[in-house]
């Protein structure tokens, strides 16, 4: 099959292509580099049944006939939809409708990277797919919460009103490698200050609880999910809780790091609970997670480890200024790196009608 993945620099993004690779298919990788890194996709740079489409997905684009749609752009983060809130309901709405109506278009299997965060701050726990969540419309995490649950509206409609053979996955607290290393998650911000030395940042008094689901865990049930039947949201994480304070002590016992825990006020509208009740997955997927948070941590460290040096070799080799102060950082280059992938035709952006 031809596989269309959107948001394919990024995270989960890239690993999707990966699997989808690896189970044999052709992939056409969309995205911005708004938050996704180019980086994610070099070691693709000779696979002949891969193509990259340098896009903004809140653009109409036609990728060419496909048979699966995977849409996966949005940023994710706090520090990323906190720094492109605007960017992230455009991509949750005007995005997500351009990749329904590729699906719709292809008949392809339409399959949506959602969130728990449609729970909010939940006030039933563990948080089932028949919760309709505690979400504040207006406060700063709005931006993501909204758009996503916007996205989910807007996709049931798709599959009532226009029969788009639609799934949706709700995914929980998901890490490893290239986890982005200043993406103000738990496990990124604790790794990443676990290996520097530094101290470990609490919000709040660490008892509130996060449940954590590696990488190749999660890409499984969305492969299983997008194989399903299944049209109604489908929770996809690892139900074991830990409270912040234990993944922290986690953190510092599989680093060896000495560095020591400081607390600081919870920011506004963060969850006090997170745990997903994955009874349906397990029901309509024979799904749950193998891999436990120790040893998922232990395959994770290298990437950390490896990006901390080179961020630390990129800093030694920025020229000072007349002043001796080091110039300021750049941000993602707005056009893709001379990689080896075929790049698409950039007239392929254009309306599909």
């Amino acid at each position: 099959m031809r596989a269309l993945v959107t948001g394919a620099a990024g995270f989960l993004g890239s690993h999707m292509v990966d699997r989808l690779l690896g189970d044999g298919h052709r992939v056409i990788g969309v995205d911005n580099f708004l938050t996704g890194n180019d980086c994610n996709l070099e070691h693709l740079a000779r696979e002949p049944r891969f193509e990259f489409l340098f896009h903004d997905i809140t653009e109409e684009f036609d990728p060419g006939p496909v048979d699966l749609v995977f849409n996966m752009a949005s940023p994710a983060s706090p520090a990323d939809y906190g720094a492109h809130g605007i960017e992230t309901l455009m991509v949750g709405s005007c995005g997500t409708r351009n990749a329904l109506e590729i699906a719709k278009k292809n008949r392809a299997r339409f399959l949506h990277c959602s969130t728990s965060e449609c729970y909010g701050d939940p006030m039933v726990h563990p948080q089932p797919e028949t919760y309709w969540g505690n979400v504040n419309p207006i406060g700063p995490r709005s931006v993501y919460d909204e758009a996503k649950r916007f996205a989910e509206a807007l996709i049931m409609a798709y599959h009532r009103y226009e029969k788009v053979d639609t799934r949706l996955v709700r995914i929980f607290n998901t890490y490893g490698p290239r986890l982005q290393a200043n993406d103000g998650r738990v496990i990124s911000n604790f790794l990443r200050q676990a290996l520097n030395g530094e101290d470990l940042t609490i919000y709040g008094d660490g008892s509130q609880t996060r449940s954590f689901c590696y990488v190749s865990d999660q890409i499984e049930g969305q492969i299983r999910l997008m194989q399903s039947d299944e049209h109604t949201p489908v929770n996809i994480g690892n139900p074991v809780e830990f409270t912040i304070l234990e993944c922290a002590r986690e953190v510092l016992a599989v680093t060896g790091s000495r560095s020591r825990m400081v607390f600081e006020p919870l920011p506004e509208d963060d969850p006090k609970q997170r745990r997903p009740d994955i009874a349906k997955a397990r029901r309509l997927l024979g799904w749950e997670p193998e891999i436990e948070l120790r040893e998922g941590l232990q395959l994770t460290i290298p990437w950390f480890t490896a990006s901390a040096a080179s961020a630390r070799e990129n800093e030694n080799g920025r020229v000072q200024g007349e002043d001796g102060k080091l110039p300021p950082r750049r941000e993602t280059a707005s056009r893709p790196r001379r990689t080896g992938y075929p790049l698409l035709d950039p007239r392929l952006a254009a309306s599909s009608d």
